[in-house]
Formats: C-alpha cells, structure tokens, sequence
C-alpha cells in the first residue's frame, strides 16, 4: 500500500537582491528513511532541520540526497548538509563534475567540491512509501537536470524543468536555462506521463499535471 503523502515539500526562505526568494527542497520516505531532494542554497541547514523535526525526523534519518542539478540554489548547502549526516549524494553522471569540483558551474560561481556516491541516470526507480520513484532525464537546465516521477502517487517532481512562479504551472526559466530547445524537449517527455499534481522548485505544489504540461510543450514548441 502506497502512501501519497509520504512527499513533503519543505519551502526555503532566503532574502535576495531586496526580495524574498522561496525555493521547494522535497523529502521523501522510504523504507530506509529519508530521500531529500535538493538542499537550497548556503545556509538552508537550520531551515532544513526545522522540517525534518516538523515531519518527525532526524538528522540520522536522512539516508540520502538526490541532486536534480548542480546550480547552487539546489546544492549550495551539500557541505553543511553533509557535516550532518552521512547520507548518500546521487546525481547524473552529467552532473557530477560539476558537483565535485572538476569543472565549473555551468552558469558561473564556485563547485561545491563535494564527491557523488552514487551517479543515476534516466529509469532508476527508489522505492518509496509513495511507490516507485522514477528518475526522468530532463536536461536543458543544466546538462544533466533529472526530474522524478511518482505515478502511484499522481506527481511529477520537476525540479527546474517546470515553474510555477504565480502559482501557475509554466515552463523552465528561459534566463536561467542555456539550452531552451533541449529543455523543451525535456518538457515534451514529461508530458508523456500521466500526473495530477506537480512540485516545482521555483512555485512549489500546484494541482496541474498532464494536460497544463502538454499545453505548455504546445507553446513552447510554436
């Protein structure tokens, strides 16, 4: 028996640039304890342990961290994250140099210089207490952007491959995405698969799948 609500997105608040910027790490339950997907920029520790204590949780709990990319508001936090935990590091092969520090970041500043585990690529299942967790190779973003897909569970983890800035489900941030044409192909794959609800790094949960992707694949394609 599955249980849908063993996702739990936990928002992220950062002053940027005069505003406020909110980012949606997730976590996951498994039967091992805790997948966290993405860990928000430096500094989101104390932010990330106030969840964990919220959903019940520990430190000790967390048994992995699954990197959907290298930019730093997903991984700035590794390092301090890791002083926490001995958890996994699993990213995209794509994306591990950028992640230990062989290459630069795509889109500028500073590797966090910390070792992948575990490298995934497109069709790797985690089992969850949601169902299976499927990884789908989005690239665009970034060269190895993965998203993660729940179909027991009727949703999509988009990472950056979709938006939902005003609450709306959008396309991938065309400012920050070097590689637009591949990044919409990356949304025509995702509109392959039958989803209700969608989490979005930037936007957080909307309760827009299959169809709002399609349609959004349909404009971007024009």
């Amino acid at each position: 028996m599955t249980d849908s609500s063993a996702v739990h997105a936990l928002p992220l608040s950062f002053e940027r640039d005069g505003g406020e910027l909110v980012i949606h790490p997730a976590a996951v339950e498994t039967p091992r304890g805790l997948v966290l997907v993405d860990v928000g920029l430096p500094g989101a520790v104390e932010q990330l342990s106030v969840h964990l204590d919220d959903l019940g949780y520990g430190w000790d709990d967390v048994w992995a961290v699954l990197v959907t990319h290298h930019d730093g508001d997903h991984v700035g936090s590794l390092p301090d994250f890791l002083d926490r935990t001995d958890a996994a590091v699993f990213a995209a092969r794509e994306e591990t140099p950028y992640i230990d520090g062989r290459r630069d970041p795509v889109k500028g500043g500073d590797s966090v210089g910390v070792p992948v585990d575990v490298e995934i690529e497109d069709g790797v299942t985690f089992r969850t207490e949601a169902g299976p967790m499927r990884v789908v190779g989005t690239p665009g973003h970034s060269p190895g952007h993965v998203s993660l897909l729940l179909p027991d569970a009727d949703l999509l983890v988009a990472g950056d491959a979709l938006t939902a800035p005003e609450g709306d489900l959008s396309g991938p941030n065309e400012e920050f995405t070097p590689e637009m044409d591949e990044a919409t192909e990356s949304v025509r794959t995702l509109a392959e698969y039958d989803v209700d609800r969608t989490l979005c790094y930037h936007g957080g949960l909307v309760d827009e799948g299959t169809d709002s992707i399609a349609r959004i694949w349909d404009e971007l394609a024009e």
